[in-house]
């Protein structure tokens, strides 16, 4: 159940990136602490984790507001990247196919002061609710290990084991996950 004191999702835009930034920090270094090394946190933090301001130009990107900041955020994806915020981007992010390629989940993050309220949840299903009526079927992500439980949850398998090799020698590991997606209840 979502914190009934907090809004809905909203979309995100480019005003809220700086707070963004900040809340992706917070979460990766808050929630991977006992699932990373101190290392793999920080060099995921620096090379990995981050805005991926192409969400938010299209519009797929959503935030939950709280008092004092965003207290989560998460988005999706009709474009090839499937991970990574613009410090992992060198060239163009095609579009996928809705016919053929599964859309993407992307960069879910949540304050640890409101981990575990069902914020991500609320924005999963707009995020469902968007790729649905953008012509998608599937979702594909890349998990992080504090992220896959909540993905399993959500009824996503994990696909392939994949490790990142980051500089300074630290290697990160991940899970690629997919999923259908689920029909909104007032589709035919």
């Amino acid at each position: 159940m979502r914190d009934a004191d907090l809004p809905p999702p909203r979309v995100a835009v480019a005003a809220d990136v700086p707070a963004l930034r900040a809340l992706i920090d917070d979460s990766a270094r808050g929630l991977s602490v006992g699932f990373y090394t101190p290392a793999e946190i920080d060099a995921a933090a620096t090379y990995v984790f981050g805005v991926d301001t192409q969400l938010v130009a299209d519009g797929t990107y959503f935030v939950v507001d709280a008092p004092d900041g965003p207290a989560a955020a998460g988005g999706w994806s009709a474009r090839r990247t499937l991970y990574g915020g613009d410090q992992m981007k060198a060239a163009e992010d095609p579009r996928l196919d809705p016919a053929t390629e599964p859309a993407r989940i992307r960069a879910f993050f949540v304050h640890p002061r409101w981990a575990r309220r069902g914020l991500a949840r609320a924005i999963y299903a707009a995020c469902a609710e968007a790729a649905w009526a953008a012509g998608f079927r599937a979702f594909e992500l890349m998990a992080t290990l504090p992220g896959e439980p909540f993905y399993r949850a959500l009824g996503f398998e994990v696909v392939e084991r994949v490790t990142t090799p980051l500089p300074g020698g630290v290697d990160v590991p991940f899970a690629r996950m997919r999923r259908p997606i689920d029909p909104p209840d007032d589709s035919p």
